[in-house]
């Protein structure tokens, strides 16, 4: 189990029948559940959703995605003007990354027909339990950074 998010690299290997492309590194053994997310458009913001215990994992299959994580100080009323780490993660590089339980995200699709796979390792059920929804402008100004 990790404390803060970590992006895992992942590689490519190209020759004549074509790419493949892989994430050793990722351990899919905590995975309960995945589901994959196509925003409607590059304006449509998904923010902020955490969860106490509850670990993600985001994988950009199509496009490129800015994904931010915050770390609440208090749940029921958390400070505004809390540190927000930012990654820009796209299909052109390899790679997941893994978001502990403690933390908010949130993510807005930087090219149209983006694709992210959402990895969890809380069943519905256990992830509807431990679910904190945050209003979109808190922490991050969505429409700063653009590829």
């Amino acid at each position: 189990m990790i404390d803060k998010p970590k992006y895992i690299h992942g590689k490519n290997h190209t020759d004549e029948r074509g790419v493949i492309c892989f994430i050793n590194d990722f351990d899919l053994e905590q995975v309960k559940r995945f589901y994959m997310i196509e925003p409607a458009d590059i304006d449509t913001v998904r923010a902020w959703q955490g969860h106490k215990k509850e670990q993600k994992w985001f994988c950009v299959t199509s496009g490129s995605f800015i994904i931010a994580i915050v770390r609440p100080d208090d749940w029921e009323n958390p400070s505004a003007d809390l540190e927000v780490a930012v990654f820009v993660l796209s299909s052109n590089s390899t790679g997941v990354l893994q978001v502990p339980g403690g933390y908010a995200n949130g993510f807005k699709a930087l090219e149209p027909r983006s694709k992210v796979i959402v990895f969890s390792d809380f069943t519905t059920e256990q992830s509807s339990n431990d679910s904190f929804r945050f209003d979109q402008s808190l922490w991050h100004d969505w429409n700063k950074i653009s590829i």
